[in-house]
């Protein structure tokens, strides 16, 4: 990436201009939120929809804090409601933003504090500035062959009360989702799911994916590497805009769906439907899916990557 200056907002907004943003981006957040809050007072849980807020740490709260990005700097009085007090969950007694620097100026501006990230994160924005660049469609082919068996490869073998979702049945019985997984091969590249595998169904993949080989694995069409472009774009906050961010967990959510409707759970009582991977159809409509689904994180991960040019990160 080039070096330009990081000390200049190519982009300012006053104070009205700010909470209108602000509004806007918690009125989206709140309505893709809302089901999981609501489920979250009730103590219940959706394994397809509350699925991104268990697998990542990340809150409903936190989703809904807007960024406007490192380039857009404003008014910080937009920080506040009108008797004074801080707004949006990061605002100090102080006054002061978590995360954030206030610039002098002939009026007052607050921009994301890039030194203190740089100087705290480096290393984590070195590294999700590669796998980015690594696992994109430009430097790496997709792949289409496992057709999600990664779920199966989680319940291979498993006794009665074992299965990380109980509350769901399987959709065939045990002994023929094991058949599944005995016939098929099993090519999972991805550390964070082929980790969940049982040690049955482990030593049956065609690689041994670890941390260490996550950089040269990471498939662009792989579910969880699409899924993860979420958990990437938090991370990158405030750098990122949390409109990006927003778009990233949409996607996320989507591509559960998918994982969840190929998985050997029958989620038909939620009102999903199935995509039978043991078939060819089913195999046939799943890459078609994963298809657009990667073409769409192909598009987030050139967001998020063009968000952060002109900050100070090489990417071999």
């Amino acid at each position: 990436m080039t070096k330009p200056s990081i000390h200049a907002p190519g982009r300012v907004l006053t104070a009205e201009q700010a909470r209108q943003a602000r509004a806007l981006h918690e009125e989206r957040a709140d309505a893709l939120t809302a089901g999981h809050r609501e489920r979250r007072a009730r103590g219940e849980k959706h394994p397809v929809e509350d699925f991104l807020f268990s697998y990542y740490p990340f809150s409903a709260a936190r989703l809904r804090r807007w960024h406007p990005g490192w380039r857009t700097a404003y008014d910080p009085a937009a920080d506040f409601d009108p008797a004074g007090h801080g707004i949006g969950g990061d605002v100090q007694e102080a006054g002061s933003r978590t995360w954030y620097v206030d610039v002098p100026a002939t009026t007052p501006l607050r921009r994301a504090d890039v030194g203190r990230y740089l100087a705290e994160r480096s290393d984590a924005l070195r590294f999700m500035v590669r796998l980015l660049s690594a696992s994109s469609m430009a430097r790496r082919s997709p792949q289409f062959g496992c057709f999600g068996l990664h779920e199966w490869a989680m319940v291979h073998g498993l006794r009665p009360g074992q299965q990380r979702h109980e509350a769901l049945p399987l959709r065939l019985s045990q002994a023929e989702t094991d058949a599944v997984v005995e016939r098929e091969r099993l090519v999972c590249s991805h550390i964070d799911a082929f980790r969940f595998f049982t040690p049955s169904a482990a030593p049956r993949n065609a690689t041994q994916p670890t941390r260490a080989t996550q950089m040269a694995n990471d498939n662009p069409a792989c579910l969880h590497v699409g899924m993860d472009l979420y958990k990437w774009a938090m991370k990158l906050s405030p750098l990122v805009s949390s409109s990006l961010v927003l778009d990233c967990f949409e996607h996320a959510r989507q591509t559960r769906v998918l994982d969840m409707e190929a998985s050997p759970y029958d989620v038909r009582p939620l009102g999903y439907g199935v995509v039978p991977i043991e078939t060819p159809a089913g195999k046939a409509e799943y890459v078609r899916r994963q298809r657009a689904l990667a073409d769409r994180a192909e598009e987030l991960r050139r967001r998020i990557l063009g968000e952060l040019e002109g900050l100070p990160v090489d990417a071999p």
